[in-house]
C-alpha cells in the first residue's frame, strides 16, 4: 500500500546540513497499522511528513498503490490521506460538525451527504450526534476533542490514515479508552495506518508492525512479538527495556491462551452432592457453575461437602469477567489484585466462551522466550 524506497531527507546545505532520514526502505501492507517508533529526533515524524509531502524528499521515492507521490498534486494527495496530530488542531470558531466536514466540503460533497457522514462518524467515536454536533471545541474535554480529531481524519473515508502521536496529550485513563475504541474501529474499517509514537507500550498495543528508528536510520522492522523477543541489536534491546516479559503480556490477548473446553463445568441446577461427586471423581479443585450459557460463579469441594441444595445457591461469585481482547498484562494484574488464579471469558452477549488461568499465562511467556533462545542459538 505504501512503499518507502531508499528515502533520504537532508535539512540545510553544506556544513549546516543535517540528515534527518538516511536511506530508509520498508513497506506498509494494506489494512495494517505500522507504528513509527523511536526517541526524539530519530526520523519518525519526518517520515510521516514526507508521506503527505509536508516535507520534500531529498533522495529516494515513496509510492502509494504503486504511484509515486511526486507525480500527484500535493493538495490532492493530502485530501486523499487522513491526518491526525497530537495537537488535534480543531478550528475553535467552527462547530464540531463543521470541523469534521472540512475535507468533505473541500471535495464538493452535498450538504446531505456531509450531514450523514458527520452523524455516522460521531456515533463511530461514541459521541451522540444530537448532543455534540453543534457544540464548539472549547465545550469538549481533551479526550472528546481527540475523538473529533480522529473523526475528522476519517471524514472523507480515506484508505490511508497518518497519525502523529494522536493520543500523546491525553491523560493515561482516557488514552487507554481511546486506544481501545480506535482498535475496535480498525477491526471494522481496516484502514492502512502510519502511526508515530514514542511510547513502547502504545506501539506494542496498537501496531501490527513496528518500524524502530534511531538517528535517521531504520534499525528494525518487524511484528511486535519479534521486536520484543528477538531485538536486532543492543539499541533495540535497550529501547524495548528490561521488562520485556511484561511487554509481551501487554501484547498478547486472552484469545491467545483461552481454554475453550474446560473440563470443570458444573450446572447451576445440579444438586450439591452430585457436583461434589463429579469434582472428586475428576480430581478437580473447583467447578465453574454455568446457568443457560452464563457463568454465575464457582464452587469447591470444601463449599459443597457439608451443604444440601443446588449449586446455584452455593457459588462464590467471580469479581469480574474477561473479554477475548483483554491483554494478558491486565489479566495478570486482575489475578494478583483479586487473589484469583482463574477467570471466565465472555462473548459480547455475556455467554461463557472459556477460561484463562495463571498457568496458561506462565506457559505462553515461557514459550515466547524459548523461541528467543532457540533463535539466538541458531545464530551462534
Amino acid at each position: 500500500m505504501i512503499t518507502y524506497e531508499s528515502v533520504t531527507k537532508i535539512f540545510g546545505t553544506g556544513r549546516e546540513a543535517v540528515t534527518a532520514l538516511d536511506n530508509v526502505s520498508f513497506n506498509i501492507p494494506k489494512g495494517e497499522i505500522v507504528v513509527f517508533l523511536g526517541p526524539s529526533g530519530c526520523g519518525k515524524t519526518t517520515t510521516l511528513r514526507l508521506t503527505n509531502r509536508l516535507e520534500t524528499i531529498t533522495r529516494g521515492n515513496i509510492y502509494i498503490d504503486s504511484q509515486n507521490i511526486m507525480d500527484t498534486d500535493a493538495v490532492a494527495l493530502r485530501q486523499r490521506l487522513g491526518y491526525v496530530i497530537q495537537a488535534i488542531g480543531l478550528f475553535p470558531n467552527k462547530t464540531i460538525a463543521e470541523n469534521i466536514a472540512v475535507v468533505p466540503r473541500l471535495l464538493g460533497w452535498s450538504q446531505q451527504r456531509i450531514d450523514e457522514r458527520v452523524n455516522e462518524l460521531l456515533q463511530m467515536v461514541s459521541l451522540e450526534p444530537d448532543m455534540y454536533r453543534d457544540r464548539y471545541p472549547v465545550e469538549l474535554s481533551g479526550g472528546q476533542q481527540q475523538r473529533i480529531g480522529v473523526a475528522r481524519g476519517l471524514a472523507a473515508d480515506p484508505d490511508i490514515l497518518l497519525m502523529d502521536e494522536p493520543f500523546g496529550a491525553i491523560d493515561p485513563i482516557n488514552r487507554e479508552e481511546i486506544q481501545n475504541e480506535f482498535l475496535k474501529l480498525q477491526t471494522k474499517l481496516k484502514k492502512t495506518i502510519a502511526f508515530v509514537s514514542h511510547d513502547i507500550h502504545e506501539a506494542m498495543k496498537m501496531g501490527d508492525r513496528i518500524a524502530l528508528f534511531d538517528k535517521g536510520r531504520l534499525v528494525q522492522y518487524d511484528v511486535p512479538e519479534i521486536v520484543l523477543t528477538q531485538p536486532k541489536n543492543k539499541f533495540v534491546a535497550d529501547f524495548v527495556g528490561a521488562d520485556r516479559a511484561l511487554k509481551v503480556l501487554g501484547l498478547l490477548r486472552v484469545m491467545d491462551v483461552i481454554n475453550r473446553k474446560p473440563q470443570n463445568i458444573v450446572r447451576a441446577a445440579d444438586r450439591a452432592q452430585d457436583a461434589l461427586n463429579f469434582l472428586n471423581e475428576k480430581g478437580l479443585r473447583y467447578g465453574i457453575a454455568i446457568d443457560r450459557d452464563k457463568p454465575i460463579g464457582y464452587v469447591t469441594p470444601k463449599i459443597l461437602k457439608y451443604e444440601e441444595g443446588v449449586v446455584r445457591d452455593l457459588v462464590e461469585k467471580y469479581p469480574l469477567f474477561l473479554k477475548e481482547r483483554t491483554s494478558l498484562r491486565d489479566v495478570l494484574s486482575f489475578m494478583l489484585m483479586h487473589d484469583q488464579a482463574t477467570f471466565c471469558v465472555l462473548d459480547d452477549n455475556g455467554n461463557f466462551t472459556g477460561t484463562v488461568t495463571y498457568n496458561d499465562i506462565q506457559k505462553i511467556v515461557k514459550e515466547s522466550y524459548a523461541d528467543d533462545t532457540e533463535s539466538n542459538n541458531n545464530k551462534v
